[in-house]
């Protein structure tokens, strides 16, 4: 259940009660594609104040398989993981990894990236798999061209988004009535129609008349301006039911999630601060980011981020990290993607602070 507690023009304050815990909204998601972040065991991950992981349905498929996932307990119990977790469809992997695959009404045949092995993921099997998962917030398979689509592309993949959503709550309420309330997963739909605004206005319509827990914005972030990205949300936040949670699928940058939460976006996921974090790349608590991996800081033995809300930051210094990625440790990557993660996290806390001190 999704109550909204104060909206102003900082965005929106609610809380989100799963099955797996409360969560406070606005919020941003680690992705633990695989059940883990790279590196980063899940005790540090809720020290740097994480209330929520996202899990890869895709992959988990895969590998180890939803069958021995369920055998050990559901995700939460398989991973050791005591909060809520989200699980995507597993439809953006099908649609962007670079396999051989075929697209129909009933779903899409492809050739796992593993070993090669055709397999087919429609609605029914994201459905069924991400409940044997056992996440608390599961997500309708959709299909999810680029932003810059053609038009007749971008209309066939809302008119499959709609006709797989349908599909996926029928199968989702059929599961749903086999389990305890307590254990029923929320199902949110997604949006779709690249930057075109009037199909972007038809499939969230159609959305909400369907009647899901949450709905997600999905097919940003994947090669549009910033200006086009927030022309869409400032489309489709009012079209959007006022009291379930929105959620912006694949934006992690603080920028980008500031803007968007003053829109009335309520749920970010990204992989953007750990890649950017393995690559050198850091952000600060002040916002700003330095190349850890340039001459300038071989010799900088200043502490790399005094004001971090991630310990080793505080307490190694930049040359140090320097060195660690120079030399391919590991070490340096769980101590760069601890620090971006951390203020990641630490800003939405504090717009989360600044919705609730407003006096609008």
């Amino acid at each position: 259940m999704f109550t909204l507690e104060k909206e102003s023009s900082f965005g929106r304050r609610g809380q989100l009660l799963t099955s797996g815990g409360v969560l406070q909204t606005p919020f941003f998601m680690p992705v633990g594609t695989a059940g883990a972040m790279k590196g980063i065991t899940h005790e540090e991950l809720k020290s740097l104040g994480a209330e929520i992981l996202l899990c890869n349905t895709y992959h988990m498929h895969l590998r180890p398989g939803e069958d021995v996932v369920a055998e050990a307990g559901g995700l939460h119990d398989f991973i050791g993981w005591d909060l809520p977790i989200l699980t995507d469809s597993g439809g953006f992997q099908v649609f962007s990894l670079n396999q051989l695959r075929k697209i129909s009404d009933e779903g899409v045949t492809f050739r796992s990236h593993l070993d090669g092995t055709e397999l087919f993921l429609g609605p029914t099997e994201s459905i069924t798999i991400q409940h044997k998962l056992g996440a608390d917030i599961i997500m309708c398979f959709d299909e999810c061209p680029p932003s810059t689509a053609k038009r007749q592309d971008l209309e066939k993949a809302v008119e499959r988004t709609l006709l797989w959503a349908k599909a996926c709550k029928k199968v989702h309420e059929d599961l749903c009535a086999k389990k305890t309330r307590h254990s029923t997963p929320f199902l949110f739909g997604i949006v779709q129609g690249g930057l075109e605004r009037d199909l972007r206005e038809h499939c969230a319509q159609e959305l909400a008349g369907m009647g899901f827990d949450g709905y997600a914005v999905g097919g940003l972030a994947v090669g549009e301006s910033e200006a086009e990205m927030y022309d869409v949300l400032d489309a489709l936040c009012p079209l959007l039911p006022k009291h379930a949670p929105r959620y912006l699928m694949g934006v992690g940058r603080i920028e980008q999630m500031r803007a968007a939460i003053a829109k009335g976006i309520d749920m970010f996921d990204c992989v953007l601060p750990m890649r950017e974090a393995r690559h050198g790349t850091i952000t600060l608590s002040d916002d700003s980011k330095i190349r850890i991996l340039n001459a300038e800081y071989v010799h900088d033995h200043s502490p790399i981020d005094p004001s971090s809300p991630s310990p080793p930051s505080r307490l190694h210094k930049k040359s140090y990290l320097n060195h660690l990625l120079r030399s391919h440790e590991r070490l340096g990557e769980t101590i760069a993607c601890m620090q971006n993660l951390g203020v990641t996290l630490e800003s939405i806390r504090k717009i989360r602070e600044t919705i609730d001190s407003s006096d609008e």
